[in-house]
């Protein structure tokens, strides 16, 4: 069993995948402040739900971002725990390549960058940007968290569900590689410095 999770956004997912990446359960839900109370304990009720239990995992999956610093770490710091105390690998996935796999019809993803900006991940684009939020088209599909299209005033916006394509890419992996990524250097991908760190440190900026 693999378990996925998603926090790069107010709407969080959680998934469970056999090995070949077929999908067994899932979970998906808003929340804006209470990430470290929810995930844990949905993602046992989901293992449970699915008559699995923890010894039957095989890998964890993890959203890398960019997106909700908080959520980020969060769900991170579950994976890592899991994967850790488990021993078992992990792999990180990109987010936002995850959430266009999981609403095929969207133009772009769109994560939380600060008040008026935004990480975009246009279909067809390698790498994120960073834009103003007067750069969105509020028109087009768009795979986004429900507050920021209401902050953005998005209308054909549709909330990101991505930990079941977390769950596939990471299965691709696992058959490739079964060792997953380095537990001690696996971070969030963050496309600019924390509030208040300056990118010219010459200190490596940790995640935590």
């Amino acid at each position: 069993m693999i378990i996925a999770v998603d926090g790069a956004s107010t709407d969080l997912s959680l998934a469970l995948a056999e090995p070949d990446g077929t999908i067994l359960a899932d979970d998906a839900w808003s929340s804006a402040q209470r990430q470290s109370a929810e995930l844990l304990p949905r993602l046992l009720a989901l293992v449970a739900s699915a008559d699995r239990s923890l010894g039957d995992l095989r890998a964890v999956a993890v959203g890398t971002g960019p997106g909700s610093f908080t959520g980020l770490r969060v769900a991170m710091a579950i994976a890592k725990g899991v994967s850790l105390g488990l021993g078992r690998p992990i792999f990180g996935v990109a987010s936002l390549p995850a959430w266009l796999e999981a609403e095929p019809d969207a133009m772009a993803a769109v994560a939380r960058a600060g008040s008026r900006e935004a990480y975009l991940l246009a279909r067809g684009e390698e790498q994120p940007r960073i834009v103003d939020r007067d750069e969105l088209n509020a028109t087009d599909p768009l795979v986004t968290s429900a507050d920021l299209a209401t902050a953005f005033g998005l209308a054909d916006a549709r909330p990101p569900h991505a930990a079941p394509a977390i769950a596939r890419r990471a299965a691709e992996r696992l058959a490739q590689d079964s060792a997953g990524d380095d537990l001690a250097l696996l971070e969030p991908l963050y496309l600019r410095a924390p509030r208040g760190v300056s990118t010219e440190s010459p200190e490596r900026v940790r995640w935590l």
